[in-house]
């Protein structure tokens, strides 16, 4: 297979190219699904993780970020980002084929060890990989329609991804062998299987020679240079705090769903599948709002529902999980999988538009190493304090007393992990403020996004189904209080 560059790329090998591109997506979303998320969450549950290791795991992928800055260095010096890529990742999903020999592992001390130092060397490997990766496709690409070519990509690792997730869940719960863990070794086997036919088709992608280059720039200097920026710097320090604000809570998400409230595996991946699902089909309505209004507004409505999301966690499981729990926790995720697409893509464009032209490698670096240092800190963090909140509980409730009887009703209630999204949910107040500090143009009200954002979902609906009455009875809320408040009062 000729993994060097190609001295010429037809508009054939881009068309072929572009194909294969939409295939390895898929296939690493399905690596993913398998592999990661909610599957290695439980995995390390089964192997007896506390929740700092819980934590650690999390931890982990931020912190293999840095080594993108000496990849850097390997591409410019190589120039060969195909043969970077290909064996990178390769040996990434080695590792992974090799998780499912953990669990013969005899010693459950070095089982979690050698969860820990795997998961260390597979996302090393994989940042690597995404930096030589960013590189060659953007080069590949320049010029090109890229729009349908990334919805393509986005709508087959959803259902990928999907497909992957519930089959994983539904193993791990109805395995009929005694040994449990032996359930996740077929995941992991499974993972590397599906993993190396995405590297079969990464590999097909054709790469250009690159170019000239500037000298790099210094890394110190690479620092330093954004904070001098006013304006770059309130960027920075956002998305900062904002990784510190979501990551101290959202990776436990999965332990609070299994560990605290008793759902099995299988419901977990099928809350997750909801989220995902979710966030694939509004990123095209924030996509759009993006284009026509700001990322700094469409911030400021998704990070709110967001935050809201994870304090509303708890509710959903007051006093006890109940039969109403599970359809408010499906409610939940796919509101927090929403806001989350509208986050993602806002924050990606922020960088992109507040960066100064021929800039941009050294400023959306120090956006990456900001962001990834807080992420992992704050998965630390959530990992220590969840350990101290274990034995703590906090309530408050009303008590009624009559003659011959006695009445308690719970109004708020936070146990273990549920702290930790209290905290979250106050800290997201501080990403609000870093947030209203940065100037991207022209200031829009949050009331104007959520009124594009039904226009876009109506104009969306209106396309997918004939059903006039469908649309009608969604959108009546909106409909009747926009009518009333145009109607004169008497």
């Amino acid at each position: 297979m000729r993994l060097r560059p190609d001295p010429v790329v037809t508009p054939d090998d881009l068309e072929r190219g572009k194909r294969a591109l939409v295939k390895d997506a898929a296939w690493a979303s399905l690596v993913g699904a398998l592999y990661g998320g909610v599957i290695l969450v439980g995995f390390a549950l089964e192997l007896g993780a506390t929740p700092f290791i819980i934590g650690l795991l999390a931890a982990i992928p931020f912190v293999a970020q840095l080594a993108q800055l000496p990849a850097i260095a390997l591409v410019e010096r190589l120039r060969q980002r195909r043969k970077i890529s290909v064996i990178a990742v390769t040996v990434s999903r080695t590792l992974i084929l090799g998780l499912a020999l953990v669990p013969f592992i005899g010693d459950p001390s070095m089982q979690l060890a050698a969860l820990i130092m795997a998961q260390l060397a597979i996302t090393l490997l994989g940042s690597v990989g995404g930096c030589s990766l960013n590189s060659w496709l953007h080069q590949l690409l320049e010029r090109q329609p890229i729009g349908e070519l990334f919805s393509r990509r986005l709508f087959w690792s959803t259902v990928l991804a999907s497909l992957g997730a519930l089959i994983a869940g539904q193993l791990v719960q109805h395995w009929p062998f005694a040994h449990k863990l032996h359930a996740y070794s077929v995941a992991f086997a499974l993972a590397g299987a599906a993993g190396f036919v995405s590297t079969s088709y990464l590999a097909r992608v054709p790469e250009p020679v690159m170019g000239g280059s500037a000298p790099p720039l210094p890394v110190a200097a690479m620092i330093r240079s954004p904070f001098r920026d006013p304006n770059f710097r309130r960027v920075i320090i956002f998305m900062g705090a904002w990784n510190l604000a979501s990551n101290l809570a959202a990776p436990f998400i999965t332990v609070y769903l299994l560990k605290q409230l008793g759902y099995p595996m299988g419901t977990v991946t099928t809350l997750w599948i909801a989220s995902q699902v979710a966030n694939a089909l509004t990123m095209y309505l924030w996509g759009r709002l993006s284009d026509r209004l700001s990322n700094k507004a469409i911030l400021a409505v998704a990070l709110p529902a967001y935050f809201g999301c994870l304090v509303a966690l708890p509710f959903a499981a007051i006093p006890e999980v109940h039969a109403l729990t599970l359809p408010l926790l499906y409610v939940i995720h796919i509101v927090m999988g929403a806001a989350a697409g509208g986050i993602g893509l806002a924050t990606g464009n922020l960088g992109l538009k507040l960066a100064p032209q021929g800039q941009g490698t050294a400023y959306l670096a120090n956006v990456t190493l900001i962001g990834s240092l807080a992420g992992g800190v704050a998965a630390l963090l959530g990992g220590s304090l969840a350990g101290w909140f274990e034995s703590r509980e906090l309530a408050f409730f009303f008590h009624w007393t009559s003659p011959g009887r006695a009445q308690a009703l719970t109004v708020l209630q936070f146990r273990h992990w549920e702290f930790l999204f209290a905290i979250s949910f106050l800290l997201g107040s501080y990403v609000l403020h870093a947030l209203s500090r940065i100037r991207e143009g022209q200031e829009i009200s949050e009331r104007v996004v959520i009124q594009q954002f039904a226009a876009e979902a109506a104009r969306s609906l209106d396309q997918l189904s004939p059903i006039d009455g469908l649309r009608a009875v969604i959108l009546f809320p909106f409909g009747r209080l926009s009518e009333r408040r145009r109607r004169p009062r008497a």
